[in-house]
């Protein structure tokens, strides 16, 4: 698979970060959920660059960035590229961990940061507790250390439909542009290669003190866990709120993409003026 034409490529300390930067106006940063890339976000990229500069990176070991050979964090890598785009503060919107990123960010450079929008995402600390989000997690890691391709790209995507659906009832195109992305990542990587990922800890007692507007959206088929801390994330926070969107789970960006992208320029637009 190879890159877009339109990418762009950030050299880091570590390997290139790919990005896109698209659009004029307020800067707003689309940051895409674990094992696929930027283009999981296309309907928002094209909707949104009609008003926003929208800049949507591939996040390191995933996409068309590099994979790390050493320890990094998402927010460094985020910081690193605004500040070299200049775009600073900017409105961050995450689906997943693409959220978490999101509030990593803000609570590490909140300088760099005019809002936040986490979608399915809580702080970065997340862990389900639910027992079918939990039983599928396992499932996925009894197949991707077992080398069952299939099996592990069977569990991933069952987290689009939720708990309450099968993909069965999902648009079958969702499902196979996924597993398409989570192929292209998975292939980057090997069974036995280090996480370099260094997470962020205490990030809850950090929450309070969020000086931004935070706005959080879970599709209402999403496991109760995670929309309950999600719920709890904007009741945190000084300036937050959460909406719900009906019919959706893990990624109402892909499902319902205008309701989403309606929601994400309603709040930018209502933010202060930079």
């Amino acid at each position: 698979m190879t890159a877009a034409a339109n990418l762009r490529f950030l050299p880091s300390s570590d390997g290139d970060l790919a990005y896109l930067d698209t659009g004029s106006g307020d800067p707003v940063v689309l940051l895409h959920s674990g094992w696929v890339d930027h283009r999981v976000l296309d309907a928002q990229i094209t909707a949104l660059a009609a008003e926003f500069r929208v800049i949507a990176p591939d996040v390191r070991g995933h996409g068309f960035s590099a994979n790390a050979t050493g320890p990094f964090r998402w927010a460094d890598d985020l910081a690193v590229l605004l500040r070299h785009l200049d775009a600073g503060p900017a409105v961050l919107v995450g689906v997943s961990m693409g959220g978490a990123i999101a509030t990593d960010t803000v609570l590490e450079y909140p300088e760099l940061v005019r809002g936040v929008v986490a979608c399915g995402a809580t702080t970065s600390e997340f862990q389900y507790t639910d027992s079918w989000a939990r039983q599928t997690q396992a499932e996925s890691a009894r197949a991707l250390g077992a080398g069952d391709i299939e099996g592990w790209l069977a569990s991933f995507l069952r987290f689009a439909p939720g708990p309450h659906r099968t993909p069965d009832d999902m648009d079958q195109d969702i499902l196979r542009r996924l597993r398409d992305m989570a192929l292209h990542t998975l292939s980057k990587h090997t069974a036995d290669e280090t996480n370099w990922h260094v997470p962020l800890t205490g990030t809850w007692d950090r929450v309070p003190k969020i000086g931004v507007p935070v706005l959080t959206v879970n599709g209402a088929l999403e496991t109760p866990d995670l929309i309950a801390e999600a719920e709890r994330l904007a009741r945190t926070v000084p300036d937050g709120r959460s909406v719900t969107i009906e019919g959706t789970a893990h990624y109402p960006n892909l499902e319902k993409p205008e309701e989403f992208n309606e929601i994400v320029a309603d709040f930018v637009r209502a933010l202060p003026a930079r």
